[in-house]
């Protein structure tokens, strides 16, 4: 039987509380941590059939047009099998949930290092030696400023309300500023990787990939084949962030070149090409305007955002994506501006949008309570709104009041407002800073299947993918609370598009909506049980294998005389828009910096947050540790550079882009408001989690180091120099 739910008119009754087997919510190892410390979890690249070959990415040293390649050289090495020049090449990655092929041809050269050919030989070392000799001849071409010039400002991407002009003329306390954020990279501890093998016109692909309902449309769309005759195993992914939502050039340059061998031909990126031929965060340049009364009351804002992409991609950074709702204030200008840009190509990368968008506009939020002289926390306390500002409809729950309170008290935070650069410790300067976490929270489509055996095991399927986030956990959790089995009775099954399609793993749909599929699969399988002992499916109760109901206790394996099957299916319904759905938190920081080398320690950090019904408190918590720790980098590290004459990745390697280690992060707080229950979600009444633990973190460490010396850093990351420069000012 199929569950099919929409979440217009699903049942919002908080049926798992009903349930109370006290496995949901909890703390519950990851099902794959032993095999993943013990190396026995299957990576993309790690499942080497026997004769597979070995390929290696050509890359483009210059932008312009393929006039010829000379890989005479490259076919003369002992081992070299051949030399792939297909115009079905990938240019860049594919978008996100963009579910057909992005630009292909690889005689267009858009960016430095863009794929343009695949050497494929025995061994790798051959075919990375083989690579380097081919001769490369690219000609002048008419292509996009490597650096942005001209913008264009998408109509549907561009609003206003009131009058802002008037609102800043007026208002008692201003602020206008410019800042600016850097392009970032995801930087995935696996790189990018995909083994091909095909079997007669069918196709299997090992791959590192993270929506594979969309990319098995994208690849069979990129090769020309029926989706049908292509199954991709994704089973373990080591971290995405955003760069494997989409197919990419080693997908689909592998199945190529397995087709043309007839042998499986297998192709991992280095660190360098993961940096320049995957997705980056677009920079950004923002302007934020804020005007408020004398209580600090907000009464207009304004936030421009300038950004970046290749020609002919639809995608841009949605940077403003919260800002129509966070806070009060009657009067708005939002505006959207895209420059085209001969780089590598932006996408979404962990958070997109808020990421970049709260960090900048928290700060801001910073410099107009120090200009009206409240403490920061009361400020954003008093400019919550009671409803979506921009659309006047209600908030499904807004718990960034509960989020600043409890925060502040977990923290210590110290609302007397000392002045910048009062408090020293020898030569290190101290300051606090904060800021609000908000993230926007949505729903996909997802289906799961769920099969309940007579000797008390379950089974859940599903392609949903675990990028480390969590995901055999938590359907192992969701399926063992809905069926009354512990959790060593439940396997779980993902990365397999043999399945029912889930909702794959990001934009935070992950848990809740794959965890949803399951949920009603769950629930089918009990009415099952239910009709068969003829009670109903509330009177039912399910323990350790038992079907208890009137009563009575009956061994499953007398209700049922064969496995029961169920297939789970939801899908967004009009609730997303009759209210206005948000996860929120709040970030305190408290830095010391150098007053002779202007360089900034994190001491201690602290995040609360409410994110609807935690499904696991250790994963969850883990999310947030991993958001907190990318708002470290944000703040003080990390920046992809490109060299302003041609384009290119300056910094491509873990070496040169400086995500935080060990000695920058310090022991982390997290908080979770476990009570807070959101019925207009899901089912499951929760929401996602992963993305809002970066949302304005580098915000917290930026505003701390504005209270430690005085000096305000609106150009991030806030480096030793930057910071040098204020101190000197």
């Amino acid at each position: 039987m199929t569950i099919h739910t929409r979440m217009d008119d699903a049942d919002r009754r908080n049926r798992l509380d009903d349930m109370a087997q006290g496995v949901l919510s909890t703390a519950m190892d990851r099902p794959d941590g032993p095999l993943k410390v013990s190396g026995r979890a299957p990576y993309a690249h790690e499942v080497q059939p026997e004769g597979m070959l070995h390929g290696v990415f050509v890359r483009a040293p210059r932008i312009g047009r393929v006039v010829s390649l000379d890989d005479a050289a490259a076919r003369a090495m002992d081992g070299v099998e051949t030399v792939v020049t297909d115009d079905r090449l990938l240019r860049n990655p594919a978008q996100g949930t963009a579910n057909e092929a992005p630009v292909q041809g690889p005689r267009e050269v858009f960016y430095v290092g863009q794929p343009i050919a695949l050497v494929v030989a025995r061994t790798f070392e051959t075919a990375r030696a083989a690579a380097l000799s081919v001769g490369v001849e690219i000609a002048d071409a008419e292509r996009a400023p490597v650096a942005p010039q001209d913008y264009d400002s998408p109509d549907k991407k561009q609003s206003s309300q009131g009058d802002l002009d008037a609102a800043m003329r007026d208002a008692a306390v201003t602020v206008d500023r410019m800042y600016t954020t850097p392009a970032h990279s995801s930087a995935p501890m696996e790189p990018h990787a995909a083994i091909a093998e095909w079997d007669g016109d069918r196709l299997t692909l090992r791959g590192s990939l993270q929506m594979l309902k969309f990319n098995r449309n994208e690849l069979a769309d990129s090769l020309g084949i029926d989706p049908k005759n292509l199954r991709i195993l994704s089973p373990y992914v080591g971290g995405g962030f955003g760069s494997k939502l989409g197919v990419a050039p080693e997908a689909v340059a592998a199945a190529i070149a397995a087709q043309e061998t007839g042998r499986p031909v297998g192709v991992a990126l280095s660190r360098q090409q993961v940096f320049e031929a995957t997705m980056r965060r677009s920079e950004t340049r923002q302007r934020v305007r804020l005007a408020a009364d004398a209580e600090g009351r907000l009464t207009g804002i304004g936030h421009d955002a300038w950004v970046s992409n290749l020609p002919d991609e639809s995608y841009s950074e949605p940077v403003t994506q919260a800002t129509p709702f966070t806070y009060r204030g009657e009067n708005r200008v939002i505006g959207h501006h895209v420059a085209r840009v001969s780089r590598t190509c932006a996408g979404s990368v962990r958070a997109p949008g808020e990421a970049v968008g709260i960090t900048v506009f928290e700060i801001a939020m910073d410099e107009l309570a120090h200009a009206a002289g409240i403490d920061p926390v009361e400020l954003r306390r008093r400019n919550i709104p009671d409803r979506d500002p921009t659309k006047d409809i209600p908030f499904s729950s807004n718990m960034l009041a509960q989020a600043l309170d409890a925060g502040a008290a977990a923290f210590g935070w110290d609302d007397s407002r000392p002045a910048p650069g009062s408090r020293r410790e020898g030569e290190w300067m101290i300051g606090q800073g904060m800021a609000s976490a908000v993230r926007v929270n949505n729903l996909a489509e997802a289906k799961a299947r769920v099969t309940l055996n007579p000797d008390g095991t379950a089974l859940v399927e599903t392609d949903m993918t675990d990028i480390g986030t969590g995901s055999y956990a938590i359907l192992t959790q969701i399926a063992a609370e809905m069926l009354g089995l512990p959790p060593e009775r439940v396997e779980v099954r993902l990365g397999d598009t043999d399945l029912p399609p889930g909702s794959g793993s990001g934009g935070s749909v992950g848990a809740s909506s794959s965890g949803s599929a399951v949920f009603l699969a769950c629930q089918g399988v009990r009415e099952r049980l239910a009709e068969a002992m003829g009670v109903a499916e509330t009177d039912l109760t399910l323990k350790d294998g038992q079907a208890i109901a009137d009563n009575r206790s009956t061994p499953l394996g007398d209700v049922i005389d064969g496995p029961v099957e169920a297939l789970g299916h939801i899908e967004p319904g009009k609730t997303s828009k009759a209210v206005r759905q948000a996860t929120w938190g709040a970030y305190f920081a408290e830095v010391a910096v150098n007053s002779v080398t202007g360089e900034t320690r994190v001491r201690q950090m602290h995040g609360t947050f409410a994110a609807g019904r935690i499904l696991n408190a250790k994963t969850a918590r883990s999310q947030c540790l991993g958001g907190m720790t990318f708002g470290i980098g944000m703040a003080l590290t990390e920046e992809l550079m490109h060299d302003a004459r041609d384009g290119h990745v300056v910094n491509r390697d873990l070496a040169e882009y400086h995500i935080p280690v060990n000695a920058d992060v310090p022991q982390i707080t997290v908080e979770l408001l476990m009570e807070e229950r959101d019925p207009w979600t899901n089912p499951m009444q929760a929401k996602g989690i992963g993305e809002l633990g970066i949302c304005g973190a580098a915000a917290a460490i930026i505003n701390a180091i504005h209270q430690a010396t005085g000096v305000r850093v609106r150009d991030l990351p806030a480096t030793l120099d930057k910071v040098m420069a204020g101190l000197e000012d």
